[in-house]
């Protein structure tokens, strides 16, 4: 039996979209009450996010739609969901950083508008959410209730490892022919890149709002090191007399 067509904000969608904001704050109550079992959670979800890709891959393969657009991790989901696994097991503060932006940046944009065909129970509608989904709540449960904020200089390193996927997923796509990162046209689902212009224009227009939003996620962050800085300052004791 064929699966019906997802329907943005529709029922399944606006179910996973409160089970996504539910999950976020148990978790971090979780972390508050029992930090223990908090960890175990944060590591399910760790290994499920690491686990996304493959997971994908078979709903691919069951529901007969794999194939070299999506057979690879190379889209943009992929890197921060590879990302955030690493960061709920190992607390490393660069795929911190790079699950939290690419996260916030760009696969938040999926969760909202999903490029997605099929909706529940498929296979691949759980495989779609789970990355998309997943890598959201990680994104905010890490810098927030984890305590792993982005760093001094986030902003530049992220541009530069923004700038190293395009070139790398333009180069898989030039060999394969493939659309990984939507470099080569628009998904087809509505999205924020149908306000960008035509080819090749809203890839640089892509560009330009990642530093946008880059700059304006990391802001919350720049504060507090900025008042915590100014804090140590001012009690920082003076010279004996």
């Amino acid at each position: 039996m064929n699966a019906a067509a997802f329907q943005a904000f529709g029922p399944s969608h606006q179910a996973v979209l409160v089970l996504t904001l539910t999950c976020l704050v148990l978790l971090a109550v979780l972390r508050g009450w029992h930090p223990t079992s908090a960890r175990v959670l944060e590591k399910a979800l760790g290994t499920a996010l690491l686990l996304a890709w493959p997971i994908s891959t078979y709903g691919h393969w069951q529901g007969g739609t794999l194939s070299l657009e999506n057979a690879l991790p190379c889209h943009f989901c992929d890197v921060a969901a590879i990302s955030g696994g690493i960061a709920l097991w190992t607390r490393h503060r660069l795929a911190c950083e790079i699950v939290y932006f690419f996260g916030m940046a760009g696969t938040l944009q999926g969760l909202l508008t999903p490029n997605l065909k099929v909706d529940y129970p498929d296979a691949r509608f759980f495989a779609f959410f789970l990355i998309h989904s997943g890598v959201v709540l990680a994104a905010l449960h890490i810098v927030s209730a984890m305590h792993c904020p982005p760093r001094a200089g986030a902003v530049q390193r992220m541009f530069g490892i923004t700038m190293l996927y395009a070139v790398v997923a333009a180069g898989v796509n030039a060999t394969l022919g493939t659309n990984y990162g939507f470099l080569c046209h628009k998904p087809e689902a509505a999205s924020l890149m149908d306000h960008l212009g035509p080819w090749p224009w809203y890839v640089a227009s892509l560009i330009a709002l990642c530093v946008l939003f880059y700059t304006v996620l990391n802001v919350p962050f720049w504060l507090l090191r900025a008042l915590s800085e100014k804090k140590s300052a001012f009690i920082r004791p003076g010279p004996e007399c």
